[in-house]
């Protein structure tokens, strides 16, 4: 359920399609203006708010979805209202919610690099979550990381979809002067890949790829550290046997075609092209690196946020609500056809929904299924941050002492964003910090020096 559906629907399914909620796409919703004369959305903003805090209420009173649903089937939507309103100040409420929430600046602009795992700040525009959440955003399609950071510092974007580990970097000054960074959510789980050019296809042991040549979108990426990470559990020194580049994603399947590079591991919908183009075919899914791991996030600066704390809030409700919406598989076709068209993605619909719906061809005459070859999870796990660290510290990114915690803590907002997702009805961890396995390896996150020694191959601190 969104925040924004009644909570008194009893048989509530999501439908998110366009901003009135009654059709499956903005386009289906602009004909029904112009041929049936639809309305357009009158909701007010109290009349929002008063739907989060009553959900909310429905929800603390009964925790249990079918038991909530039982309880609406037997009394109706009037009762149940009439009943919560009884013991608890509805009115009240919405009213604080809605003076503590009202964003102090409406115009945002969000800048975006157009792959898959921009897939909830991106579709958030199309399919009207900023619409909801009050904003009115302009989601920019942009060139590269480097220029998103770029443009993001300089106050050209009020926010951005950046690489997971970018915010940190950017924090701690790797590369520029330092500016404090923070990431509220999450954009995506796994959907990264390795490709190699057709003419290795007979070279499936990274063994034999000595002296190959493969490509990164950034340097402070989690591609970096992944290819890194499973190069070096193969024995190869990821600074000495190959070569690592840094390419714009949508420029890397013309160099794969090239033959500029031999490979990469990039976003699944550049994976997914690369297949469909008949330049490359998929080696393994990022996911059996590490299954579960981040990949991108939304991040703004602590400047931003201080200055527009409430549009920062509106905004991050609006991306974890469209999150929660992505990891839906029935919505991912929808999804597929919205991020579709030149000013977003700009990529076959078919190549999209391979990625979304985790039914693909993988270059080698095979079609695969997997349903979480990407997957949706706005949560900011700390411990993925210091991993992230260890990683930087690993590669020499990182010089000294880390502490991990303390950095981990201040850039990944676990706990504002804990309290966003409460507030929404949703249900997010209780703790910021997990153990996780990357190629069986376990990560204990309050071991992170002795995680970073216990690697044979690394850079000498």
């Amino acid at each position: 359920m969104s925040i924004f559906d009644d909570p008194f629907d009893a048989g509530a399914s999501v439908n998110a399609g366009c901003i009135c909620g009654q059709h499956r796409s903005p386009a289906e919703h602009e004909h029904a203006v112009l041929a049936l004369r639809c309305e357009p959305v009158t909701d007010s903003h109290e009349k929002r708010y008063e739907n989060v805090v009553a959900s909310a209420v429905l929800r603390a009173v009964f925790p249990e979805a079918t038991t909530r649903r039982a309880f609406l089937k037997s009394v109706g939507a009037a009762t149940a209202l009439a009943a919560l309103s009884q013991f608890f100040p509805l009115k009240t409420a919405t009213e604080a919610f809605a003076e503590t929430g009202a964003p102090e600046k409406k115009d945002l602009k969000v800048g975006f690099i157009p792959i898959t795992c921009a897939t909830p700040i991106i579709m958030a525009a199309p399919l009207g979550f900023y619409a909801k959440a009050g904003l009115n955003v302009e989601v920019v399609k942009t060139a590269g990381w480097a220029v998103v950071r770029d443009k993001t510092i300089n106050k050209e974007y009020d926010a951005a979809h950046m690489l997971a580990p970018m915010p940190i970097a950017i924090s701690l000054g790797l590369g520029a002067q330092p500016v404090p960074f923070a990431v509220p959510a999450i954009e995506n789980i796994n959907g990264q890949g390795i490709v190699l050019a057709m003419k290795h296809k007979d070279k499936r042991d990274p063994k034999d790829w000595k002296g190959m040549k493969f490509a990164i979108p950034f340097d402070y990426s989690m591609h970096n550290y992944l290819l890194r990470y499973y190069l070096a559990e193969h024995g190869i020194d990821p600074d000495t046997d190959v070569q690592l580049r840094s390419v714009p994603p949508p420029e890397m399947v013309a160099n794969l075609r090239a033959d500029n590079i031999d490979g990469f591991l990039a976003p699944d919908n550049i994976c997914q092209r690369a297949i469909y183009d008949g330049a490359g075919f998929l080696h393994i899914l990022s996911k059996e690196i590490w299954d579960g791991h981040p990949c991108c996030s939304f991040s703004a600066s602590k400047e931003f946020i201080t200055a527009a704390p409430n549009s920062f809030a509106a905004l991050t409700r609006a991306i974890v609500d469209a999150t929660a919406y992505a990891s839906k598989a029935e919505n991912r076709k929808q999804i597929a056809e919205a991020i579709a068209p030149a000013n977003y993605i700009n990529a076959p619909v078919t190549v999209l929904e391979q990625v979304l719906t985790g039914t693909y061809a993988d270059g080698l005459g095979g079609v695969k299924t997997d349903p979480k070859r990407v997957d949706f999870d706005p949560f900011p796990w700390q411990s993925f941050a210091v991993w992230m660290l260890t990683q930087m510290k690993r590669w020499g990114q990182i010089k000294g002492d880390v502490d991990y915690k303390s950095v981990a803590e201040q850039i990944y907002l676990a706990t504002d964003t804990r309290k966003i997702m409460t507030e929404m009805g949703l249900s997010p961890p209780k703790d910021s910090y997990k153990s996780f396995a990357v190629m069986g390896k376990t990560f204990d996150p309050t071991k992170p020096d002795d995680y970073v020694a216990s690697f044979k191959i690394r850079k000498a601190s």
